[in-house]
């Protein structure tokens, strides 16, 4: 069976599909508050969903990382508003320190492509 990454780097790739299942690296966004990051990191997901050939509709799981739980009510609405109603995923929410400072929420997100 073959992997594809997609955005390769030095250290990471954006994302790796393997079978029939794509595994996307962390996404932080840009911007000062919640909302901002969420929006700039969920179009990051689909973006890169787009480029393994699916959609939010096919996301099986999705860890969120808050550096504050205090963000909780802010990021759902954010949450809310993008994800497909009818194919909510499996989802888990916890506090972490993040990368740097500046970062409020880290989006993990694993699809299927089919």
């Amino acid at each position: 069976m073959t992997i594809k990454r997609i955005e390769p780097g030095a250290r990471m790739s954006g994302a790796v599909v393997h079978g029939n299942t794509v595994y996307l690296a962390g996404q932080v966004g840009d911007g000062e508050s919640v909302t901002d990051q969420c929006k700039s990191a969920l179009a990051e997901v689909d973006s890169l969903l787009a480029a393994a050939g699916t959609d939010k509709s096919k996301v099986l799981q999705t860890i969120i990382y808050l550096s504050d739980i205090a963000y909780f009510a802010e990021m759902n609405a954010v949450w809310e508003a993008w994800i497909d109603p009818a194919n909510p995923p499996a989802r888990a929410t916890s506090e972490a320190k993040l990368a740097a400072p500046k970062y409020k929420v880290e989006f993990i997100v694993t699809a299927a492509l089919d």
